[in-house]
């Protein structure tokens, strides 16, 4: 038994800032004090709080430190778990309390109002350890539905949960698995987790499985003893390699303990779980797209009728879930539906995890109750909008979604809410933006990447999104008209009809949703040749103000361009036709004197 444990994040966020380094210097640092026997070190998966990595608990005081180097561990070893005195400098500073002792870091306004399902493990424990994971209640589940449940009873818990696919369309997951579920044995079935989370901003699904991998594997596994499938396959994108990883080493213990493969559990029920890499084509997260690539081809849509409960990988009967939606199913199985559809609201049950992004003071992974308003995810869990600027909207659903303005911040977050004012749940990307943001330049980034990845198959998206980019580069190049604004409508509506997939039918949502809520944007740009957030290059002017201008020539010695004259101690000048507009005087600037008009 161990006296402490040390938890490290080692997802990716933290890994990139360096926590390898530090687990490694924590390892040493203990062997050098001789506590290798008293201290474990734990690799966890991502805590959620990715603005502060790399993040460390030490428990069991549940201390939590933010933001440390590999040069803080010896100041930790030494002070915390030699001395016991809690090194202050580094404790998350919404954990200290007024009087000097820490607070848990479920009491910070980041946690409280949180309700962790799918996250229930990320950050907890070691995802490369399948007895950590069982010593969770991992794997009861399973045990449960092939011990004491039929595949029908199984089927209906899920559907009585009310649990709908968190891959964006929001599905009934216990009806999609009802349609594949006849002629059980009798047919090859397969079951498919869909891991290749590509939605800007969005890491929901890749932090699930760098946390807990397991619970993804019991989860497809109970799926395919519920339809009568025996193979199942998780397609995650390469540029996961850490999810990858830890993937395969979940996959391989799942195996040596008999929880994949021939008669778990004694049962007679025969499941193996394999991977397939994709290769980073967002299309692909459409299901039959994905399938197809999954096939060895080309990873283009099917049309449908027929869907792929029916008619899906290789031709067989298949259903197909996010990685989200997987973490759900042990915790419904072991806790009843009746407790699952306890939560949220009448047609969003349960919990929904987003990837908060953009202009928050928290950035990071938050898992809220259905039904949780976005001011209590801005301001609260998110912590407000740095530098003391306004909110002006935030984007769900990534390139499929739509941008959520300012005067709806308190409608409650759900999947029919989120429609009825044209944005979409998607995956769980929330990219928060500030009074300083272009809407009609965010609906061009977004359909850059649309444009990028379609691929091509039907006309409407192929044609119709490039055409759709043209007109929005004209209007913010200062060359557009009234009649582009209107030609620009027309031509999402045609797309949103026409295209085959997914893809290509929500393409057009941030078009039309900065159209709905910021029209206004849109005509300032066509009629005033002007961009008020001063974001769009060809529609500002880089400006100095004399009287606060001291010359002192750090923004003339700076200048990329060498747009700026003047003197020392005389008011500076920019001269516009060299001007690159690339903001770096601004930056220099130390009185303010330099502004975009």
């Amino acid at each position: 038994m161990y006296r402490a444990h040390v938890l490290v994040c080692g997802g990716t966020g933290c890994t990139s800032s360096g926590s390898a380094q530090i687990i490694q210097a924590l390892k040493d640092e203990i062997k050098k004090n001789g506590l290798e026997n008293e201290v474990a070190v734990v690799k966890t998966g991502c805590h959620g709080l990715c603005a502060e990595g790399p993040v460390m608990i030490v428990y069991p005081e549940a201390v939590f430190y933010s933001q440390v180097k590999p040069e803080d561990v010896e100041e930790i070893v030494s002070e915390h778990l030699l001395k016991g005195r809690v090194v202050e400098r580094l404790v998350y500073h919404e954990a200290k309390r007024s009087d000097g002792s820490v607070s848990s870091l479920n009491e910070t306004t980041f946690y409280k109002k949180q309700h962790r399902i799918a996250l229930r493990n990320c950050g907890v424990i070691n995802p490369e350890s399948i007895d950590e994971y069982i010593g969770t209640g991992g794997y009861e589940a399973l045990g449960k539905v092939l011990t004491e449940m039929t595949p029908d009873e199984v089927i209906q818990t899920i559907l009585d949960s009310g649990l709908r696919g968190r891959g964006g369309a929001g599905f009934p997951t216990g009806l999609k698995w009802r349609f594949a579920s006849g002629n059980r044995g009798n047919v090859q079935k397969y079951v498919c987790c869909n891991a290749d989370e590509g939605d800007l901003g969005a890491f929901m699904d890749r932090s699930v499985l760098e946390g807990d991998p397991h619970v993804v594997l019991e989860a497809m596994a109970i799926a395919g003893y519920a339809i009568g499938a025996s193979q199942g396959y998780i397609y995650v994108r390469a540029e996961y390699p850490i999810a990858v990883e830890r993937l395969h080493i979940a996959i391989d213990q799942a195996r040596e303990y008999g929880l994949l493969g021939k008669d778990i559990f004694g049962s007679g029920f025969d499941f193996d779980i394999d991977l397939r890499l994709g290769a980073g084509a967002f299309v692909c997260g459409e299901e039959t797209a994905l399938m197809t690539s999954i096939e060895g081809n080309r990873g283009e849509p099917r049309p449908r009728p027929p869907f792929p409960a029916v008619k899906g990988l290789f031709g067989k009967p298949t259903i197909l879930n996010n990685v989200e939606t997987w973490a759900n199913i042990p915790q419904i199985i072991l806790n009843g539906p009746e407790w699952f559809a306890s939560m949220g609201t009448e047609k969003s049950k349960g919990t929904k995890v987003f990837a908060l992004g953009g202009k928050i003071n928290n950035t990071g992974l938050v898992e809220i109750p259905m039904g949780t308003t976005l001011r209590t995810v801005i301001e609260d869990i998110g912590g407000g909008i740095p530098n003391g600027k306004k909110f002006k909207a935030a984007q769900t659903g990534g390139p499929s979604g739509g941008c959520i303005p300012a005067e709806h911040i308190d409608i409650p977050i759900d999947y029919d809410n989120l429609i009825s004012i044209g944005s979409m749940m998607g995956s769980g990307g929330l990219i928060v933006m500030d009074e300083d943001t272009c809407m009609v330049d965010i609906a061009k980034f977004f359909l850059q990447f649309t444009v990028d990845e379609s691929c091509g198959k039907c006309t409407p998206c192929r044609v119709g999104t490039k055409r759709l980019l043209e007109i929005l580069e004209k209007i913010t190049d200062g060359r557009g008209t009234l009649e582009d604004i209107d030609k620009l409508e027309e031509l999402c509506y045609y797309i949103k009809e026409n295209a085959q997939c997914g893809l290509g039918q929500t393409a057009p949502n941030p078009v039309l949703s900065t159209l709905r809520y910021f029209r206004h944007e849109y005509e300032e740009h066509v009629v005033n040749k002007r961009c008020p957030a001063g974001v769009c290059k060809k529609l500002i002017t880089f400006k100095i103000d004399p009287i606060k201008c001291k010359g002192c020539t750090l923004c003339a010695r700076n200048c990329p361009a060498d747009a700026i004259e003047g003197a020392i101690k005389t008011a500076h000048h920019i001269d516009n036709s060299k001007c690159i507009k690339c903001g770096t005087c601004i930056e220099k600037c130390r009185f303010g004197a330099i502004y975009k008009e």
